[in-house]
């Protein structure tokens, strides 16, 4: 049940309730450390302090217990246009939720959109390097691969110094990409990193997340500290596996959605294109943990989906589902790996064919829209997670019209989790030149290499972020 929500006075930052209302055994910790706790937290300018509930001691409250920021009275929803800012606030970020991180960031609370046209909350981390830029910085929007179920396991938390560390939650992505956003800040950008699962921890729900980061990058824009030039920001997006989600279905949505956007580049890696291919691959598999919380995850967006599920699971599958319902993306895969994920649902025959099914994993399949930017596409074509073939296809759909503009590398020695750093720095020199207005070669192009880590461009990439990350952990602001 939602809690009910409060306001401060006229002046003040609206601020906002949680919208599940559910406090999980993952973070019972919280609820066990906010008893030894004395003091409140700020968490808006000091002419309107909000009613929080105590600090859990020693570590900030997840959002979870931070009710006064992450979920706002309907009927500011509803009078709020998409990306306008509710509520803001600065941030402490922290490597390891405990070394600080030399540079300027805040949490925007704003309104989005579902997949049902609804107005829904929203937070995104903006950040930029510290002092003034020569020229109007771009803007990078990282979607982080969250792929997990509570709100604890969400960036806006996960990045925060004094947070529950991430190897202890179990939000490993998250956590380990932080350096990758501060590899980003290195460049000298500033950067929007969205919680793009949304209220309802969807993982996996991609038109909910674009829209989300949609709105996200809009929020930043006329967030006056961030100093960016408004619509006139030149912004990239990039994401890897569950990040790529949420980047993919951006792109596919930017020109409908969100057209003022001056969108010039996007990367995806990983990108999970079908989620169907996905089930297929994972059943009796390694991945069966972490896709059976994308099969959660996109149930609580769509509610015939759910019923289909809580009409046709086992027990078995059903107490699965509930120990895995609310842990990061860790604990979660880790949690009873292959499994028969199909055999948990007693249907007729395949329960990918139930129609149910069918048109409910429809809008999560990335092809039906070719984005009007720039992509750059790369993926590990041995794969064991993420199947190749959908990401083949997906490219196939996109460059079979008129306008598509992608580079696409396949990696054939490495495989998921590798892919992701050894690429990261050929993503980096790509958005370069796109943000130095290099315009990328026109038409499509597929390149098949043996490992991206044989490029040695990106080896100074490299050696220049871990220098400025570095000298961070020293207290030297990043990217200034």
């Amino acid at each position: 049940m939602p809690i009910a929500a409060r306001r401060g006075d006229e002046s003040s930052v609206v601020v906002l309730s949680t919208r599940r209302g559910r406090i999980t055994a993952s973070v019972a910790v919280l609820a066990v450390a906010s008893a030894l706790s004395v003091s409140p937290v700020a968490t808006a300018p000091a002419a309107a302090q909000p009613a929080i509930p105590p600090v859990p001691a020693p570590f900030l409250p997840s959002p979870e217990y931070d009710t006064e920021f992450y979920d706002p009275p309907a009927d500011v929803l509803a009078a709020a246009e998409p990306g306008q800012i509710i509520a803001a606030r600065p941030v402490e970020l922290g490597t390891l939720n405990v070394v600080p991180t030399p540079v300027d960031a805040w949490q925007l609370s704003y309104r989005s959109t579902n997949g049902r046209g609804e107005p829904i909350p929203a937070v995104t981390t903006v950040i930029r390097p510290r002092g003034e830029a020569a020229e109007p910085r771009p803007l990078l929007s990282v979607q982080m691969a969250v792929d997990s179920l509570a709100a604890y396991c969400s960036p806006s938390y996960v990045m925060r110094q004094g947070a529950v560390p991430w190897p202890v939650t179990g939000a490993v992505t998250s956590g380990a990409q932080f350096l990758e956003v501060q590899a980003a800040l290195a460049q000298g950008w500033a950067v929007s990193v969205p919680d793009h699962q949304g209220p309802n921890n969807a993982f996996a729900s991609g038109p909910v997340a674009g829209r989300i980061t949609l709105d996200g990058i809009r929020a930043a824009e006329n967030f006056a500290p961030m100093d960016l030039a408004g619509v006139a920001t030149e912004v990239g997006m990039s994401g890897y596996s569950g990040g790529a989600i949420a980047t993919g279905h951006a792109a596919e949505l930017a020109a409908s959605y969100a057209p003022e956007l001056d969108i010039v580049g996007v990367t995806e890696g990983g990108t999970p294109a079908e989620v169907a291919a996905l089930v297929n691959n994972a059943n009796n598999a390694l991945g069966s943990g972490i896709v059976a919380s994308g099969i959660i995850g996109a149930s609580r967006e769509d509610p015939e989906l759910a019923q289909f599920l809580d009409r046709t699971i086992d027990p078995a599958g059903r107490a699965l589902f509930a120990a895995k319902d609310d842990l990061c993306v860790g604990w979660s895969s880790a949690l009873l790996p292959f499994l028969n994920l199909k055999g948990f649902l007693r249907t007729d025959g395949d329960p990918l064919q139930d129609p149910v099914v069918r048109r409910a994993l429809g809008p999560l399949t990335l092809g039906g829209t070719t984005p009007d930017m720039p992509l750059y596409v790369y993926h590990s074509n041995p794969d064991w997670l993420v199947p190749i073939g959908p990401v083949n296809a997906m490219v196939d759909a996109y460059c079979s019209r008129s306008g598509a503009n992608v580079t696409y590398t396949r990696d054939h020695f490495s495989e998921h989790l590798s892919l992701e750093v050894i690429a990261f720095p050929s993503a980096i020199l790509w958005l370069r030149d796109r943000f130095a207005g290099v315009p990328a070669a026109p038409g499509c192009r597929t390149t098949d290499v043996g490992s991206m880590a044989l490029d040695e461009r990106t080896y100074p990439v490299w050696v220049d972020a871990v220098g400025e990350i570095v000298a961070g952990l020293f207290g030297e602001p990043i990217g200034s």
